[in-house]
């Protein structure tokens, strides 16, 4: 299958969803109570935790530069120190077993035992078998693990695979563009698609005066603007070159699927997101401009 056989918008159009069934699960209790049973109860620690530890036992730093958007000292508190708590391969069975009730619980269970629901695994195991592991640490490192063997867990893990596949690839974009993490954020918070200030800030481990010192940046640069806060013409258009160099470096997954299987995929993972969202997967003040 050529490049051109896929629509310029198909790459970002299919993730997208399969970005928001990964991401239920930090914001799920189901995450909480099942990593408290392993001594993990801070929301910062379950996030840091759930999120890393497919890399193994690593530190602060890692970290960081794998996440790119978090704060180096809220890391610091919790990485390495969340592994004297729990070992990483308990946190990842932790964590399956809570993606587990949280699919059941937002999806129901005869979505979960669904036939689409084994297609669309199947496809997007598919397309995930032509990632590639340059630079991309933390695709790599999940996809050292098993995939499981119940549809809906395989459907999520190959889902986590190309999420984390086009969020490396996302980051080397971002810094071409010149953009730190914070200023990423705030970036993508004046669009209106990314989280809200009052969540980039307490979840990321930033204050108002970080927020504010990275937008002071962002408009001596021209990228905001002083007045509104809104994207300039120049902020709107680095937003979408990002965009389109992230699209470029996550194509291969999906020319691998094939114009006719990335629709088909595209479509199943809309609907199982939309269900999820309809069944309050997200907080409702998550996106927008705040």
């Amino acid at each position: 299958m050529t490049s051109a056989a896929l629509e310029p918008l198909a790459v970002r159009r299919c993730n997208g969803p399969l970005n928001s069934l990964h991401g239920a699960h930090y914001f799920s209790p189901d995450l909480g109570r099942e990593l408290g049973t392993l001594g993990i109860t801070h929301p910062h620690a379950v996030n840091l935790a759930a999120r890393s530890a497919a890399l193994g036992p690593v530190g602060a730093g890692a970290v960081t530069a794998a996440f790119y958007n978090y704060k180096h000292d809220l890391v610091s508190r919790h990485v390495p120190a969340v592994w004297s708590i729990a070992a990483p391969a308990d946190v990842l069975a932790a964590r399956a077993r809570a993606v587990d009730a949280t699919l059941r619980r937002l999806l129901g269970e005869e979505a979960v035992a669904s036939a689409e629901m084994a297609e669309a695994a199947q496809l997007a195991l598919r397309a995930a078998e032509a990632c590639g592991r340059g630079a991309r640490p933390l695709y790599s490192a999940h996809a050292d693990l098993a995939v499981p063997d119940e549809p809906h867990l395989a459907f999520w893990h190959a889902a986590t695979l190309l999420r984390e596949h086009r969020g490396d690839g996302h980051l080397a974009a971002l810094m071409s563009a010149g953009l730190d993490g914070l200023e990423a954020m705030v970036t993508h918070t004046a669009t209106g698609k990314g989280l809200t200030p009052k969540w980039a800030t307490t979840t990321r481990g930033w204050t108002q005066d970080d927020w504010n010192a990275a937008t002071t940046r962002l408009r001596e640069r021209g990228l905001l603007d002083g007045a509104t806060g809104e994207l300039t013409e120049r902020g709107v258009a680095l937003r979408e070159d990002i965009e389109q160099a992230t699209d470029r470096l996550d194509r291969a997954p999906y020319e691998h699927l094939g114009a006719e299987g990335v629709a088909r995929l595209t479509i199943l993972g809309v609907t199982f997101a939309k269900a999820a969202v309809v069944a309050g997967a997200f907080p409702r003040d998550l996106l927008g401009k705040g």
